[in-house]
Formats: C-alpha cells, sequence, structure tokens
C-alpha cells in the first residue's frame, strides 16, 4: 500500500469530524477518535442529519431523529468526545447545495480545527454500502468547504459580516471509507471503547444477533491492518490523506 507522500502530523490541537448520519464515525473512525483524544487532541463532531430515516422497527419517524441524538451523544463520550453540532438535513435526501456548503463552512470556522475528518465522496466498488450517497455527498461538501470557503473571508460574506466568524485553514483532511486510503492506524488499544461506542447506537444494531457486529467490524478491522502492513493480530482503521494547506 502507497503510504501519503506527506506523512500526517503527530500531533494537532483540534480535529472536526463531519459525518452524514449518527454511527457513520463510530463504524469507520472511533478507534482513530479514542487515540486522538488519548493524546490530548479535542476531537468535535458535526453530524449533519439526525438519522431520522435509520432504524430496524416500528420506531414513528418523529421520536427516531431525537433517539438517534441520544445515541450519538452517548456513543462520543465513550472515545473522549462532548461537543456536537448537528446541522439537521434530511436523512437520506442530502444534495450537493451552496447552503450545505456554507453550514459546513460554518462549523469549520467556529471550531478552527487543524484536521478536518469526513467520508470519500468516491464510490467504493467492491463495498457498495460505505458509499451511501449521503456520505459521498457529505465528504464532498466538507472538502469543499475545506477549500475554498473556509479559508476564503470573501466566500459566503455573511459568516463574517453577520457572525463574526473569521476566516479559517485546514491543513489536513483524512478521509474515510475510502479506494485510495494510504494510511492505517492502529486501534487495537482503543477497539473496545470502538465497540461500546458502536454499542450505543441501539436503534441500529440491536436486532442483530449477540457477537455478530464485533465479529463483522472486527474482521473488517483485520483486514484493514493485514492490508497495511501491520503485524498479525493487529486492527487498524484506514484512511485517505490529503493535505490542503
Amino acid at each position: 500500500m502507497t503510504a501519503p507522500a506527506q506523512p500526517p502530523a503527530e500531533h494537532v490541537d483540534r480535529v472536526l469530524c463531519v459525518l452524514a448520519h449518527p454511527d457513520d464515525v463510530d463504524f469507520g473512525s472511533a478507534g482513530t477518535v479514542a487515540t486522538w483524544t488519548d493524546a490530548g487532541t479535542e476531537v468535535v463532531y458535526c453530524l449533519v442529519t439526525d438519522g431520522d430515516a435509520g432504524g430496524f422497527d416500528d420506531t414513528p419517524r418523529e421520536q427516531m431523529g431525537p433517539l438517534r441524538r441520544a445515541e450519538q451523544t452517548a456513543a462520543a463520550a465513550h472515545v473522549g468526545v462532548t461537543q456536537l453540532h448537528w446541522l439537521g438535513y434530511p436523512d437520506g435526501r442530502v444534495e450537493q447545495t451552496l447552503d450545505l456548503r456554507r453550514d459546513i463552512a460554518r462549523v469549520i470556522r467556529q471550531v478552527r480545527p487543524d484536521r478536518v475528518l469526513t467520508t470519500s465522496p468516491e464510490r467504493m466498488w467492491d463495498r457498495v454500502g460505505a458509499s451511501h450517497p449521503d456520505h459521498m455527498t457529505v465528504g464532498e461538501a466538507t472538502l469543499r468547504a475545506v477549500y475554498p470557503d473556509a479559508r476564503n473571508p470573501f466566500a459566503f460574506p455573511e459568516l463574517l459580516a453577520d457572525e463574526g466568524l473569521e476566516a479559517w485553514t485546514v491543513s489536513e483532511v483524512w478521509l474515510s471509507a475510502s479506494p485510495r486510503a494510504q494510511h492505517a492506524v492502529d486501534v487495537t488499544d482503543t477497539a473496545e471503547r470502538k465497540f461500546a461506542a458502536l454499542g450505543s447506537h441501539v436503534t441500529q444494531v440491536a436486532h442483530q444477533p449477540e457477537g455478530q457486529l464485533r465479529e463483522f467490524v472486527g474482521g473488517w478491522m483485520r483486514q484493514t491492518a493485514r492490508t497495511h502492513g501491520l503485524p498479525d493480530g493487529r486492527l487498524a482503521e484506514a484512511f485517505h490523506i490529503v493535505h490542503t494547506a
């Protein structure tokens, strides 16, 4: 596997994770997030939707969004994250709009992260489930918000004029679920917290037989570790790192 031409920063002060749905960050990146918070990095989540189109039972739709917000808040706590932003877009219907770019750029300027984590805008043809349309749309909108919107003081001038949000340059973007992943994070020591975070999403995982989720996700992480040359028995999450500064 080809390594990034420029390695990621060894430590950053602040990370913003921008994902489409509650649980997206936990399936793909919660082990990595835990390594960052353990190292003293502040991590903030931004969820574009409330996940109100998810679930596997007859829970009334008007209850699903609040339930999933609560589940994601509980999941975040397992990996050291306490600040969450919610944009309130409709689950399953996220489109590439200027409003979405502006709303993500607003959060970037509020949080002022050194690194942004989001989903890849590229489709994974060998694992199509990772390429939900909302995932790809949010990944592309986030990249557009990182460059040029958040750093350009003349983009969405109302953010500065009306809200006092100064332009901000993000140095790195980490893309999860990417067909171009070239960097793996060993998450063996934080995997239990990742599983605890996943278990918080009761509306999404409670229908599975006990142990099935752990077996599936654990196998996925073991394969990722092997693909990226980690020793046998290790667990990893993989990303495509893009340097933007």
